[in-house]
């Protein structure tokens, strides 16, 4: 019997195999296919690798992405609805440990499910929290939290400001984009103070913007701003381009509020994709690896804006941009955009 027990202790101490480190599956759900959510997705699983949890070792990823980038009209919206929820039907019977949701249409649309379901959701890409059904820009609610790209508008038409102290019209073109409704709304309400009237105008996913801009220039639209709207980045960028070429023509600068993938713009003012994607990727790591309880984890931003300037853009507007601007901005070269 000694010997017996003597086999058991040495079996357990040395014969049992070591545990596999903790694995961990999520699920990724996307609506819209741009280059800026492809960043934000970068920067998430870099920072999970960073914290332990890496893709091939110890992490199973499933990117499930929506393609919306046709108009949405009343119909194509219901086509789009119905991919998500048969997305969300498809998630929770795969029982991930967790969902990353990439823009505020994913998440509106999939997270009551999800959370109901016990699954820990975590969003990106997202630039107006309450939009999506957040408490406020700093706290989510029950079963989700994330990281958002908001940017409040007095300290966007701020540095506006200092870089285009005469401007007292904006032109804004956008389209039914929930953040860039969002945005054009507080920017009216909130560059007032500044003395900045907001001319702006909706448009519709396959439209092209230069009718709406013609409109806002014969207002007397001084510059255009470009809010986060996955209408410009569509169709391979053609809507900026459009917006750009006309305004260039009229010598209109734009000013840019988000950091996507072109140039042209005078001044970029915003949250990048990538460190957006980061802040969220430290969140899931805190829910997978130390049981944090999502509710828990507020809502993280990027706390210093970036500041691009374009100093060719400039040029080709006839404008200088002052030294004051330029003291607190980088070149748009030396950042990836």
């Amino acid at each position: 019997m000694k010997r017996y027990l003597l086999f058991v202790v040495v079996f357990l101490m040395f014969g049992m195999p070591v545990c596999a480190q903790d694995s961990y599956r999520i699920e990724v759900l996307q609506v819209s296919k741009i280059n800026p959510f492809d960043w934000a997705y970068e920067g998430f699983v870099e920072e999970l690798a960073r914290n332990g949890i890496v893709q091939g070792q110890n992490l199973v990823i499933n990117r499930r992405i929506i393609d919306a980038d046709a108009d949405a009209g009343l119909w194509k919206k219901v086509g789009i609805l119905m991919k998500i929820k048969g997305a969300v039907s498809d998630i929770i019977a795969s029982k991930p440990d967790l969902v990353l949701t990439i823009s505020s249409p994913a998440t509106k649309y999939s997270k009551d499910k999800l959370i109901s379901a016990g699954i820990p959701v975590v969003f990106t890409a997202v630039a107006v929290p309450q939009a999506i059904g957040c408490a406020s820009v700093s706290q989510a609610g029950p079963g989700f939290t994330g990281a958002s790209l908001y940017l409040d508008p007095a300290s966007a038409f701020k540095i506006t400001k200092l870089a285009l102290p005469n401007l007292t019209k904006m032109g804004i073109v956008h389209s039914d984009d929930d953040n860039a409704v969002a945005f054009a709304q507080e920017a009216t309400a909130k560059a007032a103070a500044l003395g900045i009237t907001i001319l702006s105008k909706e448009v519709g996913k396959s439209d092209s913007p230069v009718a709406a801009a013609q409109e806002l220039i014969a207002q007397g639209a001084q510059a255009f701003g470009v809010p986060i709207d996955a209408y410009y980045a569509l169709r391979d960028y053609q809507p900026t381009s459009q917006l750009l070429s006309l305004i260039e023509e009229n010598k209109i600068p734009a000013v840019c509020y988000c950091h996507v993938g072109f140039s042209g713009a005078i001044l970029y003012v915003g949250s990048e994709f990538k460190r957006i994607g980061a802040l969220s990727g430290t969140q899931a790591a805190k829910i997978l690896k130390e049981g944090a309880v999502p509710e828990t984890l507020p809502i993280l931003i990027q706390e210093e804006l970036t500041i691009l300037v374009d100093i060719e853009a400039s040029k080709k507007v006839g404008i200088e941009l002052p030294l004051e601007i330029l003291q607190i901005a980088k070149e748009v070269t030396a950042e990836r955009m």
